[in-house]
C-alpha cells in the first residue's frame, strides 16, 4: 500500500486553488482539483487505471507507440497530477519521460502528496510549454503529449502550426503525437486543430465519443499525428473496449470534418473555448 500524508486542503498554487480530494467511489485514488475543475485522476495502487475517458485515449496511443513494455522517451507538456508518467513507468518500465509543467507549487503539491511510482524515470521542468519544448534537442523524444491548461482553455500559442513544427522537430522518426482538445458545437476549434495537424504531419486522426464528435455536447477528442502510418484498426479496437466508446476519425471523414477550415498560426491563433457552465465539474 503507498503511503500517502495527508493533504493540506485548498492550497494557492500559481494557476488558482488546487486541492486533493480523495475518490470516494475508489482506493487508493485522489483526484486534483483545480479552481473547483477536476484536473488529474490519480490511483496510486493501480496506476494503470485512467479515469478520465480522454486520458484513456491518450493511454491507449502510449500502448500503441511501441511493442508492449518497450520503454519510451515521451515528452508531456503539461504535468497536473502526473497521471500518464506514472502510467508510462509502470507499463513500460524504463522509459525516460520530462513533463513541463508551468506551475511549480502544483507540482511541489503532486509530489509530496502523491508519491511517484518506485524507480519512475521522471523529470518535471517549470516553463511554459511552449518554452519547453522549444529547448529540447531534435528527435528527443518517441511521444510527445499536449494537455495544458490556463484555467479550463489550452493557451492560443500552443495551437498553432508553429508550435506544431516545434513538436515534429522533436520526435523522432516514426514518433507519435497526442494532444487533448476540448471543444464544444460547432467544434470550429477542433476542426482548427486537425487541419493545423494535417498543415505539418502526414498521417492524423481523431478519437472521439460519438456525441462530442456530432456536435452535441462539449467533450474532449484527442488528437493523433504521425508522419509514419497511424495504427487506426488497433485505435478502433482499444476506443471500442472503453467503458464509454469513442470513434477513430480519419481519411475521407477527416476531410470532410475539416472541410475548408484552414490551419491555425500565431498570428490568428485563439484559446480553446471556454466550457459551459456545469461541465467538468464547473
Amino acid at each position: 500500500m503507498v503511503t500517502v500524508r495527508v493533504p493540506p486542503g485548498p492550497t494557492p498554487v500559481d494557476g488558482g486553488t488546487a486541492e486533493l480530494l480523495a475518490d470516494a467511489d475508489r482506493d487508493g485514488s485522489w483526484v486534483l482539483m483545480v479552481d473547483g475543475t477536476p484536473q488529474s485522476h490519480v490511483d496510486l495502487e493501480e496506476p494503470t487505471h485512467l479515469e478520465f475517458e480522454y486520458v484513456r485515449r491518450m493511454g491507449h496511443v502510449l500502448d500503441l507507440a511501441a511493442e508492449p513494455g518497450a520503454p519510451l522517451d515521451v515528452v508531456h507538456l503539461g504535468g497536473g497530477a502526473l497521471t500518464l508518467p506514472r502510467y508510462v513507468a509502470t507499463t513500460r518500465p524504463g522509459s525516460r519521460q520530462r513533463v513541463v509543467e508551468h506551475d511549480q507549487a502544483l507540482t511541489d503539491l503532486v509530489r509530496e502528496h502523491l508519491p511517484l511510482p518506485r524507480n519512475a524515470r521522471v523529470r518535471v521542468r517549470a516553463d511554459d510549454a511552449r518554452a519547453g519544448l522549444a529547448a529540447l534537442r531534435p528527435a528527443a523524444a518517441d511521444v510527445v503529449l499536449t494537455d495544458v491548461f490556463a484555467g479550463a482553455r489550452t493557451p492560443a500559442h500552443l495551437t498553432s502550426v508553429e508550435f506544431v513544427r516545434e513538436v515534429a522537430r522533436v520526435l523522432r522518426p516514426g514518433g507519435v503525437y497526442a494532444a487533448n482538445v476540448a471543444d464544444g458545437p460547432p467544434l470550429r476549434f477542433a476542426r482548427g486543430q486537425a487541419a493545423t495537424l494535417r498543415a505539418v504531419f502526414r498521417h492524423v486522426c481523431l478519437l472521439a465519443e460519438p456525441g462530442t464528435m456530432r456536435g452535441r455536447r462539449f467533450g474532449n477528442l484527442v488528437a493523433v499525428a504521425s508522419d509514419t502510418e497511424l495504427p487506426l484498426a488497433a485505435f478502433t479496437r482499444a476506443c471500442a473496449r472503453d467503458p464509454m466508446p469513442s470513434r477513430v476519425v480519419d481519411g475521407e471523414d477527416l476531410h470532410r470534418f475539416v472541410g475548408r477550415t484552414q490551419p491555425v498560426t500565431d498570428a490568428d491563433a485563439q484559446p480553446s473555448p471556454e466550457p459551459p457552465a456545469g461541465v467538468f465539474g464547473r
